[in-house]
């Protein structure tokens, strides 16, 4: 390989993570075709550089299309804490009145399982008939019922409804969500339960229980 060949490349690869901005904040913009490390070190690399231009900046979201969520939730993690840049979520359709359809409210079914890269939103109740894989996320403004297993990344009451719910026969999200409140799940390996659970807010917490104990 030639020299400006070389150096070609190395241009190509600090180019690779893009700012723009919005009225919520940055929004991250990441190439694709690239492995996690070098976007992870590209992106500090970025924000070193320039740490007087992100200076009170606020970041909105990273859009990747390569990246997994637990590789997103860790790029939030070195944004937020190595560099101390505050995180603002952005709410679908944030202007709605809260929901409060949670106990009889518009409700979607979706008969399959949600594969890596599959989302679905809607502004009601979402019951899904079958699983939750890594990769895949809903969003509902209401509650979230999962009649399989949760991998994925859930939030609940999405547009302000504390009292929604997140249930399911296997509950072992890597994030989960219920409005403004956030779980992810322990590094450390557990035992996980042979009976449906429900996660709700208590106390200001997202909180586990056996469903039955639901009330």
């Amino acid at each position: 390989m030639a020299l400006g060949e070389v150096i070609q490349l190395k241009n190509a690869k600090r180019n690779i993570i893009e700012f723009k901005g919005t009225k919520n904040g940055l929004v991250i913009n990441v190439k694709q075709g690239y492995d996690f490390e070098t976007i992870k070190n590209n992106l500090i690399d970025k924000i070193e550089e320039s740490r007087n231009f992100f200076s009170g900046a606020k970041i909105s979201s990273i859009n990747c299309i390569d990246l997994t969520d637990l590789e997103i939730i860790e790029l939030k993690d070195i944004i937020t804490q190595k560099f101390d840049l505050d995180w603002v979520e952005e709410d679908i359709e944030s202007e709605d009145e809260i929901f409060q359809g949670i106990n009889e409210g518009n409700t979607k079914i979706v008969k399959t399982t949600l594969r890596s890269g599959t989302k679905i939103e809607y502004k009601g109740n979402v019951v899904i008939i079958g699983d939750v894989n890594p990769g895949g996320q809903v969003v509902a403004y209401g509650n979230i019922i999962i009649m399989g297993a949760l991998r994925g990344v859930v939030h609940a009451g999405a547009n302000g409804n504390k009292n929604a719910f997140v249930a399911a026969y296997n509950l072992d999200p890597m994030q989960l969500r219920i409005a403004d409140t956030i779980a992810i799940a322990p590094e450390d390996n557990f035992e996980k339960p042979n009976f449906p659970e429900v996660a709700h807010i208590k106390n200001d917490c997202i909180v586990i229980e056996p469903y039955l104990n639901r009330k």
